[in-house]
């Protein structure tokens, strides 16, 4: 039998790269090795992807040396970055270059960079409707990773562009809150307008799908999601799932959205603001059918909610 090609796979232990690591495990005969890049090899997760057969490879995404050795020998790397670690546009940023810079030096044959699009290409920058964050960015964790796309251009590279996920509804906070009375709510600055989301762990079995197609997606920008709702047909769908009364959506404002006050609560609100006011230019880059065909097993949002029940009943509790 062929030697597998290895694919490193960075952010292993946390929402996508996580999920890559499991569709590489999950397809013994795909010709596929992962190697999970972890600080902490030790954690729990990282122990449970090496039970699973994994290779577990210690390096930091700060330090470049650290990363030339882990991606040595690989054929391909998964590179994610994760904002909401230290919510630094600079950071992520800087943190793009050490991965592009490392693959380069171990000459990989792919990388796939989990990217998104620099949402200042909609607004001029004496446009007042969206504050300016971080000195020179609307929606930070967008705009740097569209910055940092450069970095990549000279590598055999598959930009994918992502979207909401809903295990945020669990792992950010953001389900429905019950209130004294017993009702539930939540708000979003999102209006009537659809909001396209996807589940994590398919972001995972479409990557490595991108891997198996080998050179078809080189030099190319893949966006994804799922399913695209409004607020109303999601908390709809989760009140019928989870046996709930019916939950009540604020359709709150960007400004007062911003002013919640809870930490990224004004990268939040221009997110969903970006989402809102310029879903045209979003779902533009963005391709639900080519998804689909990567990951025909992808997850509508109620087969995501029917199996994530007790996780997302405990967020909202």
């Amino acid at each position: 039998m062929a030697e597998k090609k290895i694919i490193a796979v960075l952010g292993s232990t946390g929402s996508q790269g996580g999920a890559v690591c499991r569709a590489i495990l999950a397809d013994a005969s795909g010709g596929f090795a992962c190697r999970a890049i972890t600080r902490d090899p030790g954690k729990e997760k990282a122990r449970a992807l090496a039970a699973q057969g994994a290779e577990v490879v210690a390096a930091d995404i700060d330090d470049i040396e650290s990363l030339k050795k882990a991606f040595a020998g690989a054929h391909g790397v998964f590179a994610v970055t994760n904002f909401w670690e230290h919510f630094s546009a600079e950071k992520e940023t800087a943190q793009a270059k050490n991965i592009a810079d490392a693959a380069r030096a171990a000459g990989v044959k792919h990388v796939i960079w989990s990217t998104l699009e620099d949402t200042r290409k909609q607004m001029s920058p004496d446009d007042q409707r969206m504050p300016m964050l971080q000195g020179n960015y609307r929606v930070p964790h967008f705009d740097a990773k569209a910055e940092a796309d450069a970095y990549f251009a000279d590598l055999p590279v598959t930009y994918l562009l992502t979207t909401f996920y809903w295990d945020n509804l669990y792992s950010f906070g953001l389900a429905p809150k019950k209130g004294a009375d017993g009702n539930y709510s939540w708000a979003f600055p999102m209006a009537d307008k659809k909001l396209a989301g996807i589940a994590a762990e398919d972001i995972g079995k479409i990557a490595y799908a991108i891997f198996k197609a080998g050179e078809q997606y080189i030099g190319k920008s893949v966006g994804i999601y799922s399913e695209a709702l409004t607020v109303d047909e999601m908390g709809a769908k989760l009140s019928k799932a989870l046996d709930l009364p019916p939950i009540h959506y604020h359709a709150a404002g960007a400004d007062e959205y911003r002013g919640y006050g809870f930490p990224g609560a004004d990268e939040m609100g221009n997110m969903f603001q970006y989402y809102r006011d310029f879903d045209d230019a979003f779902f533009a880059l963005r391709d639900v059918n080519l998804a689909r065909s990567l990951n025909p097993s992808m997850q509508t949002f109620d087969q995501f909610v029917e199996a994530h029940k007790d996780q997302i009943k405990a967020a909202m509790s």
